[in-house]
């Protein structure tokens, strides 16, 4: 396994490099920030009708649509993931001022392309990861107090663990298995009795946790979590989608999977480097006062937030089609913050 752990590292080295290090340099002029969205976002549209044009002629059934954007994404989850990080950023070209009509005519061209590929992904994980970055948008927008929200949290959190024994209950009475109508599809998120996709996650976070109590400080080593979890699947949440030959996905968490992989230190660093971006990507977009690097900041931390909720169901960084984004995403924010946040700086970078 020391191979695997190296492997592992170096492809991690080799997203981290490039499309972070580097990419803060390249983004040193603003110019180039709005280039790399664009040239992302265009052939992702390109992508999305070429995906589109397949399940049409599938009969836009949902499960031809987990595949036929092959070969460009390996699944729809990853696709429907790429699409979100995207999204907030064109969106915000819609509203641009400073832009002309034929240029916001153009972002909502291509807006409406990438909502047509993000609800035709039937990615559930993705619809949840825009509903929550929405949200904080919201948060921010309104400058709602911090403690007001963690209070909230906590009366919720509360509320829900008194509640849990229903909870439970009311999950496992819901038979809505995913499905093509979007509102049965939507139904399923909560299925936990009978939907293939939410009980075998259950069951590789089940295996995560499992590994981590073996080895809680260091865990297995880096990547290894597809070859060992086998053993630690327990009979009774095995599904019809198990395997024992680690090719059907990883831990599907972000979270998670580092637990199992690097001990309670590695969960630890992965949310000590979110919470580390959130504070500088929100503490910069108030302190910034150019309307277009604010909303650069604001497109890249909503971008970031649909894939940290969407990884606490899903793991993708290591596949390039989530990894360039997701690190390039964070780049911008820290391009921004080191070149662009002093006035005689976004006179010369902008």
């Amino acid at each position: 396994m020391p191979l695997v752990s190296f492997k592992f590292f170096t492809a991690r080295l080799w997203f981290v490099v490039s499309c972070y290090l580097l990419a803060i340099e390249v983004f040193k002029e603003s110019k180039n920030i709005h280039r790399f969205i664009w040239l992302s976002t265009i052939p992702l549209c390109i992508v999305i009708g070429y995906t589109m044009a397949r399940l049409i002629s599938f009969g836009v059934d949902k499960q031809h649509a987990h595949w036929v954007m092959d070969p460009f994404y390996k699944d729809h989850a990853v696709y429907g993931a790429a699409i979100a990080m995207f999204l907030p950023f064109i969106a915000g070209f819609t509203l641009t001022k400073s832009r002309s009509n034929t240029y916001k005519l153009a972002a909502f061209v291509v807006l409406f392309i990438l909502i047509i590929g993000e609800i035709f992904s039937y990615s559930r994980a993705a619809w949840l990861s825009l509903v929550g970055a929405v949200g904080v948008f919201f948060i921010m927008w309104f400058r709602i107090k911090f403690r007001y929200v963690a209070a909230l949290g906590v009366i919720a959190a509360v509320i829900g663990f008194m509640s849990l024994e229903h909870i439970i209950i009311d999950l496992e009475r819901n038979k809505t298995d995913s499905a093509t109508d979007f509102t049965e599809h939507v139904r399923s998120m909560s299925n936990i009795a009978t939907d293939d996709s939410n009980l075998e996650r259950l069951n590789r976070w089940d295996c995560a946790l499992a590994m981590f109590d073996e080895k809680p400080v260091l865990g297995f080593g880096p990547g290894t979590y597809a070859f060992l979890y086998a053993p630690y699947q327990r009979p009774e949440r095995i599904t019809l989608i198990s395997t024992n030959f680690g090719d059907l996905g990883n831990a599907h968490s972000e979270f998670l999977g580092p637990l199992a992989e690097q001990g309670v230190l590695g969960l630890i660093t992965i949310v000590a480097l979110i919470g580390l971006v959130l504070y500088h990507a929100i503490t910069l977009y108030y302190r910034l006062e150019d309307p277009q690097l604010k909303m650069l900041v604001m497109g890249a931390l909503m971008g970031l937030i649909t894939y940290y909720i969407h990884g606490v169901l899903n793991n993708y960084l290591d596949q390039d089609k989530a990894a360039v984004p997701f690190f390039a995403l964070t780049a911008i924010i820290v391009a921004i913050d080191i070149y662009h946040s002093k006035p005689e700086e976004i006179k010369s970078g902008s």
